[in-house]
């Protein structure tokens, strides 16, 4: 079969070849609306499609961006990532989403495949464990962003959430219900992700503020198959906290099959704070309190600095980490 080509829409459509260009980068300003439906029509009825390939030879743009995720299964992530797709798509840009499933290798393997494909730019929740190649990206100045962590030594825009103060709201509140029994669990510390280690060090910090005693007991961090094992050794010891701190959703969602298969009565027997604001919060019995982080400004932030670094290649930030606040949704799990 032929392929249609914008000459054969413009001969179609009895207009020139460069109006038919200009029709498709919606360059509007100085067509007529006869013009504009002319070409409409000949590109439905000839099912033209545009050569993207041949188009971003042309402007050195593929009006493209990947996103690569650290684990796609996070709550966070995938209401950032809607963030970044509307901004985008606002702006005429195209997102491609990637999975790292928590794996190094897996995000070199995205990072290198998106690179060849020649996206503008990424937005990367990263594992930590590329630090070469974040480096060469940095070094290169191509478009970049962080989103969620930090990584230590490496110049360049990280968008967060300000870990610190949604581990002392949390502490506050169950102090202030008279809690001094309070306890954190979180998935693994190892490779220090950011929010984890900032989470875990900000309890300790909003625990001595508040003159409770730091019990390294009830300071739990492990693989996401070993919560509920980990939250046995805690409930089972003989002074168990009353009180516990989820350090993100998949935790959250552990602790909760736990309480339902060992028929905890929440908060009678444990009080409950989740970070991060998952959808079935209000649905839950009793409606659990949690911490939401502000993620469609987060993602809003990281997909506009991104397009002004792609649009211009001497933006100048004035600042690389971008913190934001975190809001406390009060419920019934307290």
């Amino acid at each position: 079969m032929k392929r249609i080509t914008i000459s054969d829409v413009a001969q179609h459509a009895e207009v020139s070849k460069s109006t038919v260009s200009q029709y498709m980068n919606k360059r509007f300003d100085y067509m007529a609306p006869k013009t504009k439906e002319r070409i409409r029509m000949a590109i439905e009825e000839l099912g033209y499609q545009p050569n993207i390939v041949a188009r971003s030879l042309k402007q050195k743009s593929t009006s493209t961006i990947g996103v690569i995720v650290a684990n796609i299964l996070h709550t966070f992530s995938t209401q950032t990532i809607r963030a970044v797709e509307d901004i985008c798509n606002e702006q005429g840009f195209h997102i491609i989403v990637c999975n790292a499933d928590d794996n190094p290798e897996k995000e070199r393997e995205y990072i290198e495949m998106l690179r060849a494909k020649q996206v503008d730019g990424l937005i990367i929740f990263p594992t930590g464990g590329n630090i070469e190649l974040y480096q060469r990206m940095v070094k290169e100045k191509y478009p970049l962003v962080f989103v969620d962590r930090i990584v230590e030594g490496l110049e360049t825009s990280s968008i967060m959430l300000d870990n610190e103060s949604a581990i002392k709201m949390a502490v506050d509140h169950f102090a202030e219900k008279g809690y001094d029994r309070i306890g954190i669990m979180t998935t693994s510390l190892h490779r220090h992700v950011t929010p984890r280690v900032e989470r875990i060090n900000g309890f300790r910090k909003a625990l001595r503020e508040k003159g409770i005693p730091v019990r390294e007991e009830y300071i739990k961090s492990m693989e996401i198959e070993f919560i509920q094992d980990g939250l046995h050794d805690m409930l089972s010891a003989d002074e168990p906290p009353r009180a516990l701190i989820a350090g993100n959703d998949l935790t959250l969602i552990e602790i909760l099959r736990y309480i339902k298969t060992n028929h905890i009565r929440v908060p009678e027997e444990l009080a409950l704070i989740g970070i991060d604001d998952v959808s079935f919060a209000s649905l839950f019995t009793p409606e659990l309190t949690t911490i939401a982080q502000p993620t469609f400004e987060m993602g809003k932030q990281a997909a506009e600095l991104l397009l002004n670094k792609i649009k211009d290649p001497d933006f100048i930030e004035e600042k690389h980490i971008y913190r934001f606040r975190p809001e406390m949704m009060i419920r019934q799990s307290c």
